[in-house]
């Protein structure tokens, strides 16, 4: 029973039941009380009223109110509800106002101690006398001797018919011999009890302990000293969780007059970070109905066609037939998909109220973000140099984001890029942050045709912009220069300053390349603050090594930043996609941080947009279809799929493991029907089988969850001959899974990220070059079941499908301004290059293992979102039956044969 802080004290066989305040401002409540409801504006409990009914201070919402509260708020206030803004009315009890209407009735605070005509009421019992109304004790003249002296007469002058009181009342669902006393607190602690005797509270008491050395906080909560002790808890809760109260009165539920900082508002803080926006009615119940109908139409047209074959032209009409059904299948694959859209809405606002809070050190996760580039001369460096420039101004804290530049080319051109680049940034982040500019790629910020004074006040943004445009032009000159001196490649390579040569000089047989160039001590911005990592990465090559093109650089980047910083997301851009949205990673982070959400969503996709395309988009460059309908249709159902860039992925997602399993309530179980029922024990069977399939299968896919503790355990300092053994199978298990770098197996343990304690900067470098080295991959599981996934070059695909086999969800996240912008092909041979390479990553899909037509059954793959992935692999193979379906006319106009049989008209005449 929940005692509200107070001491218990009672007797049952007197009848009697007392809780005893221990602060002079609490208020003592009945047993019915203990379970009610709390005030949303002290936090006290609600108390009860005379009728027995919890305490309503507003009709119309009933928000949950003390009376405290609502006499101080009609007293002091706006006298009204701070929910739906209604006045309050008076309440019996409660002291008058200006503006309270005139009442008919009589005034019961007015007539309160009015007993009328006392000696009309005739002679009536001591007992009944005294608790006829509230008692007085220690309120002055009314408190007179002859109270005292009817106190003395102890239990015995107590009538035992008259039943005890409650708050001067008597409660009506309490028995009369089992009736609890309950006094309430008063002004100077006279909280006198009968029967228990009179003290004159002039005499002061001795203190008499029974242990008077004893501090009287070692009895806990619920002493009578646990006023302080709250009190000190609260502000410790207030420290965890920061408490704010709704800005304006429009979508809170608190007016402008609350200003009060004492007063405890909703926590903003504690809210979901974001929200399903499901489509209206209105607009997707039609778009199902014409699914239904068409689907209605299909089955009557091939139950014609199948029924009807033409035996004159049986081939012609079956290979219709057999190209009509992969259209109509094609179709289903396409549609079905796309019956449960949603939009989402994020709320930046309760990501920083949550994690963010004032004067202490932001709690946002770190993210590293991965830029992936090739061949300098076909993606110019000054794009490159956009994108990275972008991320580094990104609205995130700068000890949480860090770039890794992937070289794919070993381009000394790019690493001299990049080097500019890291000096221009130390003028560029600042002025970005400073004056809160949008985007921050510089190429697009000065290019964009708009005022750009809008919403700048500050007086020095003019000239700042003005000298910011002309070191930007300085960049893109020394830029450009760099680019001209590349076209001649020297005889014998490329040297650095020193007169070493480039590693990179050969493509295809280099050694492995980091470079750290921003994040380390002592480089700082112009205006002396921090800046973010930037991490120039080019993987080893030799000759006689499958290097996976795309998919094997992500990797090396991968193990690289699980040495330097390993954040626990990662985002992947491509070269030409600059953050056009500032707060993206902030966007991802509502979804990816969200305590409820977030812990089974594996990765953030955002649409890709692009700029430079023409108005009438001739080459279909924005892909309405797929990134404003389809994908919102699979993020109804388990998420979008991976595209290839502006995507947020968990790391420990990307490692292959498993989903966090959501726990199922228990199932009823069938106990009305006996044992030798024989419908029970086949159900009973049933259930066996099927619960032994799903260890099986529950086993299999925690295997590595398994290791992972076991060796938490190790490291942890077990000892023995047992651990031993574990510690020596598990390591083995995890550098068969994860290569043979200790350093990159302990940083995989680390929920939150972060470098492992106790390694030194040199050996995370050794061990950095190590992991991106050609043959770190061998007789391991990257790219099988880590990481991007080989063996297609649309790894996109691949590694999306894997994750949601897993039983991971993704997300599909369109903020109002677009996160990434990219730039689209601008002629048709690009386009269909482009093309001609996403349809031969489907083809070599559907011939390997993964192919999701016969891949992943028995794990976490709804149904709907197999079908959206078999249609996308499928797809380029529908160009065969449609171009078979094509000539079926021409053959019937040659042959003079056709595929459908003739229809002849009799005519029947009534004579």
């Amino acid at each position: 029973m929940h005692t509200g802080g107070r001491l218990v004290a009672g007797s049952h066989n007197r009848n009697e039941f007392v809780l005893i305040n221990a602060d002079e401002n609490g208020r003592i409540k009945s047993v019915r009380e203990l379970s009610g409801q709390i005030c949303q504006i002290c936090g006290d409990e609600i108390e009860i009223t005379v009728d027995g009914e919890p305490f309503v201070a507003c009709n119309e919402c009933a928000f949950p109110v003390c009376r405290p509260c609502y006499e101080y708020e009609r007293r002091e206030g706006n006298q009204a509800c701070p929910q739906c803004k209604t006045r309050y009315k008076r309440i019996k009890g409660s002291p008058r106002v200006e503006g309270d209407e005139e009442e008919d009735d009589t005034d019961d605070l007015d007539n309160e101690f009015d007993y009328g005509d006392i000696d009309a009421l005739g002679p009536q019992p001591m007992s009944e006398s005294l608790y006829s109304g509230r008692p007085n004790t220690g309120r002055g003249a009314n408190n007179g001797s002859g109270l005292a002296t009817n106190l003395e007469h102890g239990s015995s002058a107590l009538n035992s018919d008259i039943p005890l009181l409650t708050y001067g009342e008597e409660d009506p669902e309490i028995s009369s011999d089992r009736h609890a006393l309950i006094v309430p607190p008063y002004v100077n602690h006279g909280s006198r009890v009968h029967p228990m005797p009179y003290t004159d509270p002039s005499i002061p008491l001795q203190p008499r302990p029974m242990v008077p050395k004893k501090d009287i906080a070692v009895y806990g909560y619920g002493s009578v000293a646990w006023k302080d002790r709250m009190e000190d808890w609260k502000k410790r809760q207030s420290d965890k969780l920061q408490v704010v109260k709704h800005e304006g009165s429009n979508d809170g539920n608190f007016g402008d007059d609350f200003e009060d900082p004492d007063l405890p508002m909703m926590d903003e803080g504690r809210q979901p970070l974001s929200r399903k926006l499901p489509i209206p009615s209105s607009k997707i119940n039609p778009y199902r109905m014409i699914i239904i109908l068409r689907l209605v139409v299909l089955g009557l047209f091939f139950h014609y066609r199948i029924l009807h074959p033409v035996n004159d032209a049986y081939g012609l009409w079956l290979t219709s037939v057999i190209c009509e059904i992969w259209f109509a299948v094609s179709w289903i694959m396409d549609q079905f998909p796309k019956w449960y859209p949603i939009q989402r809405e994020t709320y930046l606002d309760r990501l920083s109220l949550r994690y963010e809070k004032e004067g202490k050190p932001s709690e946002l996760s770190s993210v590293d973000v991965f830029v992936s580039t090739v061949d300098p001369m076909k993606e110019p460096p000054l794009i490159t140099a956009n994108t990275v420039l972008s991320i580094l101004a990104v609205d995130y804290p700068v000890d949480k984001v860090a770039c890794y530049v992937s070289d794919d080319g070993a381009a000394m051109l790019t690493f001299e890029a990049l080097s500019e680049t890291s000096e221009f940034a130390r003028r560029w982040v600042p002025f970005c942050k400073k004056y809160n500019i949008e985007p921050r790629a510089p190429e697009w910020y000065f290019g964009q045709k708009m005022d750009y004074l809008k919403n700048k006040v500050h007086p020095a943004f003019v000239r700042e912009r003005r000298a910011m445009k002309r070191d930007y032009e300085e960049f893109k000159v020394r830029i450009n220069s760099l680019v001209a001196t590349a076209q001649k490649v020297p005889e014998d390579g490329w040297t650095m300053q020193d007169g070493t040569p480039w590693p990179g000089n050969n493509v295809r047989d280099h050694p492995g390349m980091i470079q750290v160039f921003l994040g380390q001590d002592g480089v700082r911005d112009v205006e002396g603050n921090e800046l973010p990592r930037l991490v120039y990465v080019s993987r080893e090559k030799r000759p006689g090594f499958d290097h996976h093109k795309k998919a094997g650089a992500m990797n090396a980047l991968v193990r690289a930043s699980a040495i330097i910083t390993n954040a626990p997301y990662l985002l992947n851009v491509d070269c030409d996609h600059y953050i056009n949205n500032s707060k993206a990673l902030r966007e991802a982070m509502c979804f990816m941080m969200d305590p409820q959400l977030g812990k089974k969503v594996c990765y953030v996709q955002f649409p890709q947009r692009f700029d430079g395309i023409d108005r009438h988009d001739r080459y279909s460059n924005r892909n309405v279809v797929f990134f404003d309908i389809n994908m919102k249709g699979l993020d109804g159902i388990q998420g979008p799929i991976y595209v290839g860039t502006g995507c947020v992925f968990r790391r420990y997602a990307l490692y292959g493991y498993d989903a966090p399993a959501k726990k199922k309530p228990p199932s009823k179980t069938c106990n009305c029907w006996p044992k030798w029922c024989c419908l029970c024990c086949g159900s009973r069977k049933k259930k066996n089988a099927n619960s032994k399939k799903e260890k099986k299968r529950k086993v299999k896919h925690s295997e590595a969850s398994k290791q992972i503790h076991a060796l938490e355990n190790i490291e942890a300092g077990n000892e023995g001959t047992n651990n031993e053994k574990t510690s020596n199978l598990t390591q083995t298990k995890l550098e068969k899974r994860f290569g043979q770098s200790p350093v990159f197996v302990a940083s995989t343990l680390l929920d939150d990220g972060g470098v492992p304690h106790g390694v030194s900067p040199a050996s995370l470098l050794k061990e950095a070059i190590q992991v991106i080295s050609c043959g770190y991959e061998d007789k391991t599981e990257w790219g099988k079941e880590v990481g991007w996934i080989y063996g297609s070059v649309t790894e996109d695909i691949l590694t999306g499908f894997k994750m949601h086999c897993h039983g991971w969800r993704s997300v599909y996240c369109i903020p109002k301004r677009p996160a990434f912008k990219g730039s689209a092909p601008i002629n048709l041979s690009d386009r269909l290059h482009q093309v001609l390479r996403w349809a031969l990553g489907s083809v070599e899909i559907f011939f390997s293992r993964h192919c999701p037509i016969w891949y992943g059954y028995g794990g976490g793959l709804k149904l709907l979102e197999r079908f959206s992935y078999i249609n996308s692999v499928v797809y380029p193979w529908t160009s065969l039956p449609l171009l078979v379906y094509c000539t079926l006319p021409a053959i019937c106009l040659l042959t003079g044969k056709f595929i459908v049989p003739e229809v002849c008209l009799y005519l029947f005449v009534c004579q």
